[in-house]
């Protein structure tokens, strides 16, 4: 009973969260407030069966392009799959025999931040909106569905990293990418997990491990279903599509819908794009920084000068950073000072938000 696979949402009630029994009237106005600032359109599709991961980000591109002046909400669910980011480096994220054996997809995302685990355990959603402001727009994003967990009366909240939480474990990781217009948002709900698969299918940095003073993935998540035992999936996205402000129109999409974000999907198998970035470069530095995310910093120096460089981790960023300093530090001197005046140059927080020119230069010198 999964809202993208034809289930019956009587989103022309009148909001009619009171019906739900484990509503928290103590955070009525909290969503209130969001609702009336914000309002989106779900969007449906009347299948019975899940699709693969990337038809999905797809679906996302397809419908910010088509649709530029409407903003959309939806639901789905996959088959045990990989997500890695944008810049992410596959062989040191990903445990890829284990998924190779164990049928488990593997699919590159063209947003940033760290690889997630989806399964049938869990709930994805996406976000669509005509604005700019891509930062504010995650703010906006987290803010409801953390003001929708309250109203279940779970503590939570989201942090710098725009993970959602309950008390001090993450159970929701989100990311985000603009283009021209549009900003995405998506992320991952764990309502449940399977410990095979979590235990086994990520190889997180020991840098990252050690940034969270744990020594495993298993102990910094929590579970919808480990906190609400009693709460069923379906009940679970049922609250959520009512306290999430939603603007009472729905979106099947056709035949015809279909085809075109199929024609998308293909671009995310492509061998190129899977594969991702290939490290090359002479000099190989990392450093997890807080507030910002592991930062992998690969380049080349020819006769003093910076000829190559390339940056791959699980930061978010507003535009393709690697590219941006790529264009900026390839010639330039291989010296501290020129590196930080050059970087100097660009407000390196507007491309990935925390980071500053200083935390660049002292992890390459």
């Amino acid at each position: 009973m999964i809202v993208r696979y034809g289930l019956n949402i009587f989103l022309h009630e009148a909001w009619s969260i009171h019906k739900f029994h484990y509503l928290c009237c103590d955070h009525i106005s909290e969503v209130a407030n969001i609702h009336e600032s914000l309002f989106m359109d779900l969007v449906v599709i009347n299948e019975s069966e899940p699709r693969c991961l990337a038809f999905y980000l797809a679906e996302e591109e397809y419908l910010a392009r088509k649709y530029p002046d409407r903003d959309f909400f939806f639901a789905w669910q996959v088959k045990p799959t990989v997500i890695i980011g944008r810049n992410q480096q596959m062989a040191k994220e990903v445990n890829v025999d284990f998924c190779r054996n164990a049928g488990v997809e593997i699919v590159r995302r063209k947003s940033g931040g760290g690889a997630v685990v989806a399964d049938m355990n869990n709930i994805m959603f996406s976000y669509i909106t005509s604005s700019d402001d891509v930062c504010g727009t995650f703010g906006k994003y987290t803010s409801m569905v953390v003001a929708s967990l309250r109203m279940l009366g779970l503590d939570a909240s989201d942090n710098s990293r725009n993970d959602i939480l309950i008390g001090d474990q993450k159970v929701s990781g989100n990311s985000y990418y603009h283009i021209p217009g549009r900003s995405i948002v998506h992320g991952t709900m764990l309502y449940d997990y399977d410990p095979v698969l979590m235990g086994n299918a990520l190889t997180p940095s020991h840098k990252k491990l050690s940034s969270h003073g744990v020594k495993s993935t298993r102990s910094r998540v929590t579970t919808i279903k480990e906190k609400l035992p009693e709460l069923s999936i379906s009940d679970f996205l049922d609250h959520i599509l009512r306290t999430v402000p939603m603007g009472g129109n729905v979106l099947t999409l056709t035949a015809d819908d279909l085809k075109e974000i199929e024609k998308i999907e293909q671009e995310y198998y492509a061998e190129s794009w899977l594969r991702g970035k290939n490290p090359k470069g002479s000099l190989q530095v990392s450093e997890r920084i807080d507030g910002v995310g592991e930062i992998c910093i690969d380049l080349s120096v020819s006769h003093g000068l910076i000829s190559d460089f390339e940056m791959t981790g699980d930061y978010l960023e507003n535009t393709d950073a690697s590219t941006v300093l790529k264009n900026l530090l390839v010639g330039c001197p291989f010296d501290r000072e020129a590196v930080l005046k050059l970087l100097d140059t660009i407000e390196i927080r507007d491309i990935i938000p925390a980071l500053t020119s200083r935390q660049i230069v002292n992890l390459i010198f």
